[in-house]
């Protein structure tokens, strides 16, 4: 790991840190900490607790992307070069942005429209969808299933079909969170990612059941 490459990685890090610390004395003691899904209060904690918002959300997904290299047995998430630095950016971004909105949403009683969230995640879908089309068989990042992670074919196939599926998911999240209303949205979000998560695994046992079907008849 270059130092140099990760200022700004650590950078937007700190940004949910120094947000905090900026409007800390503008805080009540108490402060709201979740909200149903009508967007209504149903918990206070004390204010305290929101310096687990960015210790949970950006500083634990970046260490999380520092440390899985160095774990990695033969070191294929370090071949990927940019592509997983590209990616450890566009997610620690997104949860240093959310922790702000989180953090926010304290401070003004108020949740921010939930829909912005949702449309941020479509955008991570996006770029997750990118990335899947070209990352290598690895332990730790990707379509990890038994049959991915047994057959290097099976793994190439189902990420570049997954890759698809999820580049297109996340485009019908961004439409979505422009044109529906909150509660709608939600459930369509929750309703692509269900399928999307559920197609590439389903992809990846019958591209193993086809390619272990063909083995075994060539062998006969």
């Amino acid at each position: 790991m270059k130092i140099k490459n990760e200022w700004l990685l650590i950078t937007i890090v700190l940004v949910p840190f120094v947000y905090l610390a900026t409007i800390w004395h503008e805080l009540p003691e108490r402060v709201p900490m979740h909200w149903n899904i009508q967007g209504e209060i149903d918990r206070y904690g004390n204010r305290a607790e929101l310096i687990l918002i960015p210790l949970l959300l950006p500083l634990l997904i970046y260490l999380i992307f520092l440390v899985v290299p160095l774990i990695d047995p033969k070191n294929k998430i370090g071949k990927t070069g940019q592509k997983y630095q590209r990616l450890k950016t566009w997610i620690t971004a997104f949860m240093s942005i959310l922790a702000m909105v989180i953090i926010y949403s304290a401070k003004n009683r108020s949740l921010a429209n939930p829909n912005y969230i949702i449309l941020a995640l479509g955008v991570i879908y996006i770029i997750v969808g990118n990335y899947l089309q070209t990352v290598r068989p690895n332990y730790f990042i990707g379509i990890r299933t038994p049959w991915t992670l047994e057959n290097q074919t099976v793994w190439k196939d189902t990420h570049r079909i997954a890759g698809k599926l999820w580049f297109a998911g996340g485009f019908l999240i961004v439409i979505s969170s422009l044109v529906f209303a909150e509660r709608t949205n939600l459930i369509v979000f929750l309703i692509i990612t269900g399928i999307l998560t559920v197609a590439s695994v389903l992809y990846s046992y019958f591209r193993f059941r086809k390619i272990s079907g063909t083995a075994h008849t060539d062998s006969d």
